[in-house]
């Protein structure tokens, strides 16, 4: 009842009084860094810009439903209603509190005896390694776990938890075997206080013919080698420490030292006692471009901020790219040499092969970061990003980043900005998609403040993947200069115009009571309160 009545509180707070504006203090830049400035980019030639609908990249598009505040309170209090923090993070976080355990074991009714005759599967999530002195340090990261035996008609009845507004019986067999697939991923046992060991080979580069500077000739090279993790799994069955490996030599010599090579070698890492556990690892040296990508609306079809669309995109309906994102991902892998991808997502960890067969399928090969299970709530959701982000970043203090995702993550629009002044001169690029100028259904304010300060020339808020080509990212050229930002550094997309501004760049007025009302409102949203 707590959100009835924080949004029946709106429609009083346009009459308050206008507050005095407050300025915003910009962002205060961290000193030292390992690169010069990034150079200034030029600017690019007009372009036709019809197909646009002559949106700027930062307008709110705000549907009938929602342009009055009733039709907002409506909209909100379903949600509210509905999966209280769906939107947390930008993504599908109806994927909340996943049984974990013994809890999995309890809700299924399985016997310890029948689990344990069943065989222990592992999540080898592909990792990146970084060059030290002592050699190639290798991150090891991954869960172990064991997958009871459920019936189709239990799958059925776990998977119909998921859907709001359908059931698995009305979806169509292809959609049907994919809820049951990812409901049986999700019911799963982990397994901890296990000892995990690794055999690693070196992986031909016959198969990487489409990327830049690679000779499809080569020989595999040296590496081969096996490893055992330090101490056991977690409770919750995950593992996720470097390891230091041997230079050993393989058919075709030795692993190439990070300090004397731009190229990124590749391991097959293959989890010992099981076939289920086989990742690629990605040696990446000290300098170079690295870019980390989201998944979830940025580089695939989520709408995570529709429900009912975000959890059947997620759950049923096999992966779909978003427009022709593909192509620009595969433009930077053969044009820019020694490219390293990563994806990072908070999508939980539980159905990470889910997001690795749709990346590998449509795009380049590269490094992955999901959420852990000991990151399991809300709350963890929001900072986790921020730990991952980091956690890459002080991995390579010399390497420049190109960070990509969408305006519907709430923590991208504070972590992104916060990052190029936490590690100065080491972000090169900020490419954001605007959801809510490209996408009718995502009616959530964004927050735009962290990027006061930032020099234009770093960042973008773009609306198609087309806006993205022609860029020379590996000088710093990360603005098209014919996208319209419109800017306020504010809270965006709200209303009936409330955080735009007018010719004069002075803010319309607005309400304390308003400000108050949304922030209350998407609080009690995030928190579940």
């Amino acid at each position: 009842m707590q959100h009835f009545a924080l949004l029946a509180l709106l429609p009083a707070a346009l009459a308050a009084p206008a507050p005095v504006p407050v300025p915003v203090a910009a962002p205060i830049a961290v000193p030292g860094s390992h690169y010069p400035l990034i150079t200034p980019a030029p600017s690019l030639t007009d372009r036709d810009l019809a197909r646009l609908q002559e949106r700027g990249a930062i307008s709110s598009l705000i549907s009938d439903a929602t342009s009055d505040i009733a039709g907002l309170g409506t909209y909100l209090s379903s949600v509210i209603g509905t999966y209280p923090s769906y939107i947390a993070s930008g993504v599908p976080n109806f994927f909340q509190d996943f049984p974990t355990g013994s809890a999995v074991e309890k809700s299924l009714g399985i016997s310890d005896s029948d689990l344990a005759a069943t065989p222990t599967q592992v999540l080898n999530i592909p990792a990146y390694a970084n060059w030290t002195d002592q050699g190639w340090n290798l991150r090891f990261r991954g869960n172990v776990f064991k997958q009871p035996n459920i019936s189709e008609s239990k799958l059925d009845d776990l998977a119909n938890i998921f859907l709001i507004g359908t059931s698995i019986q009305a979806l169509p067999p292809a959609q049907q075997t994919q809820a049951r697939n990812l409901t049986a991923e999700i019911y799963v046992v982990q397994q901890g206080n296990v000892n995990v060991s690794f055999n690693l080979q070196p992986v031909s580069i016959s198969g990487f013919t489409g990327e830049a500077g690679v000779d499809a000739n080569a020989a595999p090279r040296g590496g081969a080698q096996n490893i055992t993790l330090i101490g056991e799994t977690t409770v919750e069955g995950d593992f996720d420490q470097f390891i230091q490996i041997a230079n050993v030599s393989g058919p075709g010599g030795y692993l190439l030292p990070g300090n004397g090579t731009t190229e990124i070698q590749r391991l097959s890492v293959y989890t010992n006692g099981t076939d289920t556990g086989n990742a690629t690892a990605y040696l990446v040296p000290p300098a170079g471009l690295t870019i980390i990508s989201d998944i979830d609306d940025i580089l695939r079809i989520t709408q995570i901020y529709e429900p009912a669309n975000g959890l059947l995109n997620s759950f049923a309906k096999a992966f779909t790219p978003w427009m022709n994102m593909p192509e620009i991902y595969a433009n930077w892998s053969r044009s820019i040499p020694d490219f390293h991808f990563h994806y990072l997502t908070t999508t939980p960890e539980q159905i990470t092969r889910n997001y690795m067969d749709f990346i590998y399928n449509y795009y380049p090969e590269g490094s992955f970061d999901t959420r852990p299970l000991n990151f399991s709530d809300v709350s963890d959701t929001l900072s986790i990003r921020k730990y991952l982000l980091e956690k890459v970043f002080e991995t390579y203090p010399e390497r420049k980043f190109v960070l990509i995702a969408d305006t519907s993550n709430s923590d991208v629009m504070k972590d992104y900005p916060a990052m190029a002044t936490e590690f100065p001169n080491q972000v090169q690029c900020i490419f954001l998609r605007n959801t809510s100028a490209t996408d009718p259904g995502d009616k959530f304010p964004y927050d735009t403040s962290g990027f006061k300060g930032l020099n234009q020339n770093m960042y973008m808020f773009f609306l198609v993947p087309d806006d993205l080509s022609g860029l020379d990212i590996v000088n710093g050229q990360c603005y098209n200069s014919t996208i319209p930002q419109n800017v306020t550094f504010s809270e965006q997309g709200l209303p009936v115009g409330l955080s735009k501004k007018s010719a004069g760049g002075k803010a319309m007025p607005w309400s304390n009571a308003v400000l108050v009302a949304f922030v209350m409102v998407l609080g009690a949203m995030f928190g579940g309160l």
